[in-house]
């Protein structure tokens, strides 16, 4: 009886070890909302053409992106990247089909890059660094 009780002790901790392991190392599914950059951009690939906006405008990722609900205490101080909440945002999707349109469509380009990719036009060639192009 003691012998079978020390199996089924057993049997259950090693039962909530492997349910806790696999709880613990469940993706996260990171909310995404794309709509001119392709679905299926890498994390390195987005996050690194986002930095050249931010170098390029001056700007830090609060200039498109919306912060979280106040309501959600957790999130308090993240920014609520899928979200469409902040004006600024379209304004940004406006400017990047511009960029893609004139960079497709004016200049030659290797037809094996994707468009969204191409740097002969780019932000910085207006904004130099400034949130608003300046006027000239």
């Amino acid at each position: 009886m003691l012998h079978k009780r020390k199996i089924l002790i057993i049997f259950i901790l090693t039962a909530f070890i492997v349910v806790s392991i696999a709880a613990s190392k469940a993706p996260v599914l990171k909310e995404r909302n794309l709509k001119i950059l392709p679905k299926d951009i890498s994390d390195a690939k987005l996050d690194s053409i986002m930095q050249t906006y931010n170098v390029a405008l001056g700007v830090k990722c609060n200039f498109c992106h919306a912060p979280y609900d106040k309501m959600n205490f957790a999130m308090k101080d993240s920014l609520d990247y899928a979200s469409d909440a902040e004006p600024m945002k379209e304004e940004a999707r406006k400017m990047m089909r511009l960029t893609i349109d004139i960079n497709k469509n004016y200049f030659y380009y290797n037809k094996d890059i994707r468009p969204e990719y191409l740097h002969v036009v780019h932000c910085k060639t207006c904004h130099q660094g400034e949130p608003f192009p300046p006027e000239d």
